[in-house]
């Protein structure tokens, strides 16, 4: 395997690579039915929609308020009008599923003494409970959200708040993402970038590329040599 040298720590996109963000609804697709399914994907469709937007209009509000936003457009669509069902979404959202190989890949990172953090568009509430919930306190040396600085990926702001918190040049830096536009702005800052293509999804046409890509992070800790 070609590996990345010089690591000295791995940032993780939280929402699609670490956690599994179809785990909400999947978990109460039996209320939803047969649009279970539609209603996941447009609500992350929409939740991803609005950060850009929100980052071009100038109107940041934390991803929480987007989150919300974007589930009720969706529940709209469908015709769900439930509250009772919208709270429970919504409470999923902080109880997500982690990818299952997940813990163990963190685990030999820093057994190998490679620092571990969070960069992710999430609130600081909706990260900490995503990452308690999930049996990984104690993994990330730093857990970092864009509130610090109100604007949303992949604005090249968010990618150097990884820089100066882990005081660390960006080559020093591995950053792994599942979503294509995230792996492509971090390495059009600068970052080392493994794009975690979960789906098989083709790359993105932005004149920018990961250094690699993988199926899974499985092989992640083989991969950083």
């Amino acid at each position: 395997m070609d590996t990345l040298q010089g690591t000295r720590a791995c940032v993780f996109d939280a929402y699609g690579t670490l956690f599994d963000v179809h785990s909400a609804v999947d978990r109460h697709s039996e209320r939803i039915g047969t649009a279970a399914a539609e209603v996941s994907v447009l609500w992350r469709s929409k939740q991803l929609q609005y950060t850009w937007l929100r980052s071009l209009m100038g109107r940041y509000t934390d991803f929480w308020q987007v989150t919300g936003d974007a589930l009720d457009y969706a529940l709209e669509t469908h015709g769900l009008t439930d509250p009772s069902l919208r709270e429970d979404l919504m409470q999923a959202y902080l109880d997500l599923a982690c990818y299952p190989e997940v813990p163990a890949v963190l685990a030999q990172l820093q057994d190998r003494g490679i620092a571990c953090a969070i960069l992710s568009n999430g609130s600081p509430a909706m990260l900490a409970a995503a990452v308690d919930n999930a049996g990984l306190a104690g993994a990330f040396a730093a857990v970092l959200s864009v509130d610090e600085i109100g604007i949303y990926k992949p604005d090249p702001q968010v990618y150097r708040l990884a820089v100066e918190r882990l005081q660390l040049a960006p080559e020093e830096i591995s950053f792994q993402s599942s979503n294509a536009w995230d792996a492509v702005g971090a390495a059009a800052f600068g970052l080392q970038v493994v794009w975690v293509n979960r789906f098989g999804q083709r790359s993105e046409r932005l004149g920018v590329c990961p250094d690699r890509e993988l199926a899974t992070l499985a092989s992640l800790p083989e991969m950083l040599g």
